[in-house]
């Protein structure tokens, strides 16, 4: 039963909470709102992800080894919990590379069943891009390598099992990649990883009475699995302790379903200086941030000596008329930032930042539509032997997307950064003229990406574009599409090739 079906069956109809009633289901929604404002004791100092170490290839290639595995983790007092993890028993390192640089992954799967790494956010060919078609079977290896050649950007990796990447990912196999440039280098923004650039990876959990994880959805849910404890990089309670006046935060929405509104508990401005296809052409200054899950952004905010500030996730009016049951009225408190009696003060915020082309004045070989609706993208559903079309590299398309549900998904694409030409007809607002490769639909509205595909051409092994909320993709709002060399027309997908 698709989810529009079962929310009636229930009598949760997509117009509106009056159709909930009185007695228990009304009881329900009014009780479904979490507020954890200033009840978090931020007693765990927040870890930053290891840095990845990297060993030498062929041909001058830095090789960086991944084992999935298996695992418990402490979470909170009582028994540990059954965990997955990349090198560890929870999240994975970050992998950090420059542009230009020739880079082999070793991933060992280490479970009992069969999984894969996608990259997401990489510019790289499609066999290599670690989607539903490159699957690593239990006890397998896999060797990924491609060059690294788009700008700096934080992405980051995780599964993308067909039927089963939400429940591989909130078992905890996620981590950070990130790039660096000349031109990124050369801006004095804060950059020294894990003291004044903090990556901060941003999951709701739900746990059951034996402190394991529980996937949860709620009574009427839309989404897929709302959690009610929030970990910064597998932490519950996290604090900082700040050393310099700014810093730097590389923001993760690492969530299956949930939508984060980032703000901080005293209402400050920060400077949104990064989404996820990195720099944007100049700092914007806000006092919130809407994240769906798969987007990343980068903010820096300025702090005073010896002050104590939360970052925390408000209400959100995104969610539809039955938002207060996927979170959308929450206000969670997310980390703790515990400033120091003296702040080292040798970074800026620059008012440029980089040069992004302009893909509105550019020819465009073809425009299309996706409409998401009842977990399918233009009525069908996804199929791994049904390649939907082709595009022609080196050239700009423009795909129109429209959310036509009561409630939000969110739309992500495998191998370019889009460029948001408009919503509704009207310009983007300043978060969305970055550029991006997973951008949030609210219910109802209509977006215009202008994108540009590259230099790798296969007219058999797909890319995939699809809803990141990932039971929506695991239940089939997904789709595929080659990139196509001159003369190429669209192939056959060839069988999941398993990976000894």
């Amino acid at each position: 039963m698709r989810r529009r079906t079962a929310l009636k069956a229930i009598g949760f109809g997509i117009g509106g909470a009056v159709a909930l009633g009185g007695g228990g289901l009304g009881a329900y929604y009014a009780a479904a709102k979490r507020d954890t404002a200033g009840k978090i004791a931020f007693d765990r100092a927040l870890p930053i992800p290891a840095l990845a170490e990297a060993g030498s290839g062929a041909a001058g290639a830095r090789v960086f080894t991944l084992g999935i595995r298996p695992g418990e983790t402490r979470f909170k007092d009582g028994p540990p919990t059954r965990t997955w993890g990349v090198n560890g028993t929870y999240l994975g390192p970050t992998i950090r590379a420059r542009r230009g640089e020739r880079v082999e992954l070793t991933v060992r799967n280490g479970l009992d069943q069969e999984t894969s790494l996608h990259w997401h956010g990489m510019h790289l060919p499609a066999a290599v891009d670690g989607g539903p078609h490159q699957p690593v079977p239990a006890g397998g290896v896999w060797r990924p390598r491609w060059t690294i050649d788009q700008p700096a950007a934080t992405l980051w990796y995780h599964p993308h099992v067909h039927g089963a990447t939400a429940d591989h990912t909130y078992r905890g196999v996620t981590g950070l990649f990130i790039v660096d440039d000349e031109n990124a280098d050369a801006l004095n923004l804060p950059s020294e990883y894990g003291v004044d650039d903090v990556p901060m990876i941003v999951q709701d959990r739900a746990f059951d009475g034996d402190n394991q994880f529980e996937q949860r959805v709620p009574l009427g849910g839309s989404l897929g699995v709302i959690g009610d404890e929030i970990l910064v990089n597998g932490t519950i309670g996290p604090y900082f302790d700040v050393t310099t006046r700014l810093v730097r935060l590389r923001l993760l929405n690492g969530s299956n379903a949930r939508l984060y509104n980032f703000g901080f508990s005293d209402d400050r401005s920060f400077s949104l200086i990064a989404t996820d296809g990195g720099l944007l052409a100049e700092p914007w200054e806000t006092t919130r941030l809407h994240l769906s899950p798969g987007e990343r952004a980068e903010v820096v905010v300025a702090f005073r000596p010896g002050e104590r500030v939360e970052l925390r996730s408000y209400p959100s009016d995104h969610g539809g008329s039955l938002g207060r049951l996927d979170g959308f009225d929450d206000r969670l408190d997310i980390c703790r930032f515990r400033a120091a009696g003296t702040l080292a003060d040798d970074t800026e915020l620059p008012a440029v930042l980089a040069a992004l082309p302009d893909l509105a004045g550019e020819a465009v070989a073809e425009e299309r539509s996706f409409v998401l609706a009842s977990d399918r993208i233009n009525g069908r559903p996804m199929a791994m032997d049904r390649i939907d079309f082709g595009v022609r590299g080196g050239t700009v398309e423009v795909w129109e997307v429209t959310n036509d549900n009561g409630y939000p998904h969110n739309f992500h694409v495998h191998d370019v950064r889009f460029q948001v030409l408009s919503v509704d007809d009207e310009p983007p607002g300043p978060h969305l003229r970055g550029r991006k490769d997973t951008v949030l639909l609210p219910p109802g509205r209509r977006y215009r990406l202008a994108m540009r595909f590259g230099d790798h051409t296969d007219p058999n092994v797909p890319y995939m574009y699809h809803c990141h909320l990932l039971r929506h993709e695991d239940e089939g709002m997904m789709g595929q599409f080659v990139v196509l060399g001159e003369g190429e027309q669209v192939g056959v997908v060839p069988k999941a090739h398993h990976h000894p």
